[in-house]
């Protein structure tokens, strides 16, 4: 089998023109041409394009990825165990961030009762405190956030562990639950939603459908929200936003 530099480009979500310009600096010059001089692309083309992909994805420079690729030390495994290597820490850097924005910005007083010690030991470098006066601004008049002011005042390092613990034991299984293809309207994702809502209802404040739709919104709308749901899993978000929709309906209709 072999491509054509459109099919290709489709195939890796790149442009025609970054094709061209691989193959012009000798990154990634097609196995073959046709007989009009039309560039044609093998799977093994597609599997260096890909390395290249991820390389640049990690913030390679090009000519660094290519120094990578035509190591005649190398083989392909190496490459893919030093790729995984490095998304790995990037994601659980991500993961660490971004869960200590969300819970920053769902409660307030989120780490009130830690010492400094212990609250850098659960949120790493990010201050759970820092989206304060942003929460309060936006969600200061409600009774949800007076409700979640009055749970967490009382929380501890324990109870925070325990609900970031159940936090991403979920994501975990939705995660999962998208890798296997299930629809944001089936009944696996909106049993996913529902407990979704019913970890908000545990823990902050008592969460309707009306509210965790519009939470559903935000977590696509905000890109900060975004990041953290999306570093679960690419298209998250967005997956989950239309569940919480779904779950919603199936219950209020």
């Amino acid at each position: 089998m072999n491509y054509s530099v459109g099919q290709v480009a489709g195939f890796a979500g790149v442009t025609v023109r970054t094709l061209h310009h691989y193959d012009d600096i000798g990154l990634l010059v097609p196995s073959e041409r046709s007989h009009a001089g039309h560039r044609r692309y093998s799977d093994t083309d597609l599997d260096r394009l890909q390395q290249i992909l991820f390389y640049r994805q990690l913030g390679f420079p090009l000519d660094e990825v290519a120094a990578l690729l035509d190591d005649p030390d190398a083989d392909p495994r190496a490459h893919l165990r030093r790729q995984h290597e490095l998304l790995t820490a990037r994601i659980e850097k991500l993961r660490k961030m971004a869960a200590a924005v969300e819970h920053a910005m769902e409660a307030r007083t989120m780490g009130l009762n830690l010492t400094p010690e212990e609250r850098f030991e659960v949120f790493g470098d990010n201050d759970p405190e820092q989206y304060a006066e942003e929460v309060e601004e936006r969600w200061g008049d409600t009774d949800e956030y007076a409700d979640s002011q009055r749970r967490t005042a009382s929380y501890t390092k324990e109870d925070w562990k325990r609900i970031q613990a159940e936090a991403a034991d979920w994501g975990e299984r939705y995660g999962a639950l998208m890798a296997a293809g299930e629809p944001p309207a089936g009944e696996a994702a909106m049993t996913l939603a529902e407990e979704h809502r019913q970890h908000i209802c545990t823990w902050f404040y008592e969460c309707s459908y009306e509210i965790h739709r519009c939470l559903g919104e935000m977590y696509v709308s905000d890109e900060r929200f975004k990041a953290f749901y999306d570093v679960l899993r690419p298209g998250l978000a967005e997956h989950l936003r239309d569940a919480i929709v779904a779950n919603a309906a199936r219950h209020t209709s």
